[in-house]
């Protein structure tokens, strides 16, 4: 039996819902999924913390089933975020590194890299989670992917820069910290996604992850290996089901389990009634009236992934097409609908490849927990993109100790 390393948590706080995959780590960066928990949550809105005492209690919930399954305490995990108010934005930064027979360092990529986040790139209400180095320019050779042990005199950085509001990334963390987890690192949640259901070729020759979560749908596209261009859209699943309620007329409980049951991504079918149990009775349902209303909300969503597509430069592109993860891709052939509007391919996106108990965490609503994890074992990184949480706000006294005593 491998001895095991480490354990591995990634912990997903979306807006109705808490997801926590643990994994065991062993020798040869073996993965064994141990324990695994999903259950409702609170005090969130489109994917901020507007209740710090709301999430907690989902948090701890979810945290005490995986314990209890795994036999281990969970102490530090990834953390998902996901708030409309996530950007991603272009930068450069040069240096002068020496002579031309200077030996590049992890030093002089760490100066390039401070370089590049000055100045409005990262103003002081936000906080960079992550910085994606497109590429290296040394003595103008272009494309260069890793510079260190090169030679030269004049080192480059193209890249791209992911950042949150401040208050949503502390009141997270705070949350966290609540329940006695240290976040290692906190990343968006179409991020994780992807690392959980993305291979090598969808990265380099251009695919989108749309994560369509309850109350947002996040949008990380990917080309030549890295990550290009993150945009979160401010509408989920959960609009669908605001309608079919005002609709119908019924409770949200109750159009939740319509939405569930009946909808679905064809709507080609002839109408008639549909029947669902609620509490003792029967009630009937117009399966025409439910189409409508559940294309309609379903056309707005993928037209508006469509239009931050192409504000990212890539509604020509992607020839990897969509891949579709969150709870929202659970619908019945929806990939055929959104294929229909974005004309191009779309898949469901479900993580796989992992061993233990981990076929329960094969589904699209797991990809972003999966991939947390991952991202907490060491695996799913390409290596090229680093996490910074680096704010734009100025130090205040005593800001050397505190660098000093952060790195503990």
């Amino acid at each position: 039996m491998d001895e095991i390393l480490r354990y591995a948590v990634g912990l997903d706080v979306g807006t109705s819902t808490v997801r926590v995959v643990m994994a065991s780590v062993s020798e040869g960066n073996k993965l064994d999924v141990i324990g695994y928990a999903e259950v409702p949550n609170a005090g969130m809105r489109r994917g901020v913390v507007v209740d710090l005492a709301g999430p907690v209690a989902g948090m701890n919930k979810a945290l005490v089933e995986v314990e209890r399954m795994s036999g281990q305490n969970v102490k530090a995990a990834v953390v998902s975020i996901n708030g409309a108010e996530l950007q991603s934005v272009r930068t450069e930064g040069m240096i002068a590194v020496g002579g031309a027979e200077h030996e590049i360092n992890e030093n002089d990529v760490a100066r390039v890299e401070e370089v590049a986040l000055q100045g409005k790139v990262v103003p002081a209400n936000r906080i960079a989670l992550e910085i994606v180095p497109l590429q290296y320019i040394l003595d103008g050779q272009t494309g260069i992917k890793a510079p260190v042990g090169m030679t030269g005199s004049r080192l480059e950085l193209h890249a791209n820069v992911v950042t949150a509001l401040v208050p949503s990334y502390d009141n997270l963390r705070k949350t966290v910290e609540t329940v006695n987890v240290a976040p290692e690192i906190v990343m968006p949640s179409a991020v994780a996604a992807a690392r959980a259901v993305l291979n090598e070729r969808q990265r380099e020759n251009g695919v989108a992850v749309v994560d369509f979560g309850h109350s947002t749908t996040g949008i990380a596209v990917y080309e030549e290996g890295d990550l290009q261009y993150i945009g979160i859209i401010p509408v989920g699943s959960n609009n669908i089901t605001n309608d079919l309620a005002t609709m119908l007329a019924i409770d949200t409980e109750i159009a939740e389990e319509v939405k569930r049951r009946f909808a679905t991504g064809d709507f080609s079918g002839e109408g008639g009634t549909v029947t669902l149990r609620w509490h003792g009775k029967d009630l009937r349902f117009n399966t025409e009236q439910v189409n409508e209303v559940v294309q309609e909300r379903l056309e707005e969503i993928f037209s508006m992934v469509q239009k931050e597509l192409a504000r990212a430069g890539y509604d020509k592109k992607l020839p990897e097409g969509i891949v579709l993860t969150g709870g929202g891709a659970r619908m019945k052939r929806l990939d055929q609908f959104a294929r229909q509007i974005l004309n191009r391919s779309v898949k469901i996106g479900v993580p796989h490849g992992l061993n233990g108990v981990a076929e329960a965490t094969y589904k699209p609503e797991y990809a972003t927990a999966v991939g947390l994890m991952l991202t907490s074992a060491g695996l799913g990184e390409k290596g090229t993109s680093k996490k910074v949480h680096k704010s734009g706000k100025k130090e205040k006294s005593g800001g050397i100790l505190k660098k000093i005593f952060g790195k503990f």
